[in-house]
């Protein structure tokens, strides 16, 4: 039934801080943006609704409501964060232009199947761009990698790792 993604949304402070830093710094053209002045209930509103295409047609999407206030504060990787696919050779140039641009950028993570650099974006958003390793797929597999045990056993174990 689910064929693919077609997008993620998240609340975003300000529509142009946030294009340009999707659209101008990653390279996400903008392929849509409307305001939606009513909600589904009947209530007026002003949001503007803004989203940027992959390269595999998938967006990411933003909602500014200036008129809703919303707790924007700085993510924590393991509570949030956007992963995007990206070659290898674009994170050292990447992680250059970042520090270039005064953006908060680490890495190169190693993380066995995939390279990853983290930075924010004007939302506080933590951005991990990634690039797989030629064994990538095959240790995706749950036949291979036994996904099912690690989560069983995770279940079984996790009362004893709680403060």
């Amino acid at each position: 039934m689910i064929k693919g993604l077609h997008h993620n949304a998240y609340r975003c402070r300000d529509s142009e801080e946030t294009r340009r830093f999707y659209e101008d710094f990653l390279g996400l053209p903008l392929v849509n943006a409307f305001e939606i002045t009513e909600t589904k209930s009947g209530r007026n509103t002003h949001v503007l609704h803004s989203f940027y295409r992959m390269d595999d047609g998938s967006c990411l999407a933003f909602f500014e409501v200036p008129d809703s206030p919303f707790d924007f504060k700085p993510q924590h990787d393991y509570d949030l964060h956007i992963a995007l696919e990206v070659p290898y050779a674009a994170l050292e140039p990447t992680m250059a232009r970042a520090r270039a641009a005064g953006l908060e950028v680490r890495g190169i993570a190693d993380h066995g199947m995939i390279d990853s650099i983290y930075l924010r974006d004007p939302n506080g958003y933590v951005i991990e761009l990634t690039a797989k390793r030629p064994d990538h797929d095959a240790r995706m597999d749950p036949a291979q990698n036994r996904a099912r045990d690690h989560l069983a056993a995770w279940q079984r174990d996790k009362a004893g790792y709680a403060k």
